[in-house]
């Protein structure tokens, strides 16, 4: 069997090598596909990381089996008005995989087409780095969608004051770099493949989950803080709903700042107290990507698996 993989957005979804691997290891092909164009006429399997899928598309492949794969709702601006598009526009596929409930209540699609949910998993290399014994260069990393740090200037202010040194990994746009400039213990790595990040992320003593207090980021699953728990590292994170009940039912333990606060208010966050946090980084190794995707029953559904 070949599977394709169709992701033609600019998310990085780590998924799609997990996908890809996992569908080789089981004896099968995969290909991934950042274009329509390379799309072969006689399909079989199409697997549509959404995204928008437009009719013309479906028909054009009429006798492909479609899935349609909700890592995510959409994002802000005007978020609600793109998922209330999809919902609208999107022709049925013959299987939809969201990542949690509230994603498929929020997407809001009123037919039949059988589903499930696909939480985010943990590439294996990560659990490797939380062996490793180097001695932690920086007090703070972070890893993720940068934009997003601009709800967080002052926080990033009160690690200023405070002489905390930070490890940003991934690539800063030019805006935030120039806010962010005056920051002289703040480092950026530039991007780097998703192989070398666990050794990125073994450079620092805590992780920072750093989540907007807007949707759809409060309600779905934080890839960064589930790699930064894999790696070994305790977390300081934003507080919020999804965060709160992953360190319950993981029996974790984090260390919390308000969404928004002064610089002052800040800093008094960063020192003793967060010495004084007691964190618990919980073993995930019930989410790396080999256990996770081998509890799908779609494999089945394709006739992968007997």
């Amino acid at each position: 069997m070949l599977i394709h993989f169709v992701h033609l957005g600019d998310a990085y979804l780590p998924e799609l090598q997990a996908y890809a691997a996992y569908v080789r290891a089981a004896g099968h092909e995969a290909q991934v596909h950042r274009q329509i164009a390379t799309l072969p006429g006689d399909a079989a399997v199409l697997w549509w990381l959404c995204g928008q899928v437009s009719s013309e598309l479906a028909t054009r492949f009429p006798h492909a089996f479609h899935i349609h794969e909700y890592a995510s709702t959409s994002v802000p601006p005007l978020a609600w008005l793109k998922d209330r598009i999809k919902r609208v526009r999107q022709p049925l596929p013959q299987y939809r995989i969201f990542q949690n409930a509230w994603v498929r209540q929020r997407m809001g699609f009123a037919d039949a087409a059988p589903y499930e949910f696909r939480d985010m998993g943990i590439a294996p290399e990560f659990f490797d780095a939380s062996s490793a014994c180097a001695v932690p260069e920086f007090d703070f990393v972070y890893l993720g969608e940068m934009r997003r740090l601009q709800h967080f200037l002052p926080l990033f202010d009160a690690l200023a004051q405070a002489r905390k040194s930070v490890l940003l990994v991934g690539e800063l746009p030019v805006d935030l770099a120039l806010q962010l400039k005056r920051h002289a213990r703040l480092s950026v790595t530039g991007r780097v493949p998703h192989s070398a990040v666990p050794a990125q992320l073994r450079r620092a003593r805590f992780g920072l989950n750093l989540v907007p207090d807007q949707l759809p980021y409060t309600r779905q699953t934080s890839t960064k803080l589930l790699e930064y728990c894999a790696a070994g590292l305790p977390v300081l994170s934003t507080d919020y709903a999804w965060v709160r009940g992953f360190e319950q039912l993981h029996g974790a333990r984090f260390a919390y700042l308000p969404f928004h606060a002064p610089a002052s208010a800040y800093a008094q966050l960063l020192g003793a107290a967060l010495d004084q946090a007691h964190c618990v980084v919980p073993d995930l190794r019930t989410l790396a990507w080999p256990r996770l995707l081998a509890g799908l029953r779609i494999w089945r559904q394709l006739g992968l698996h007997a």
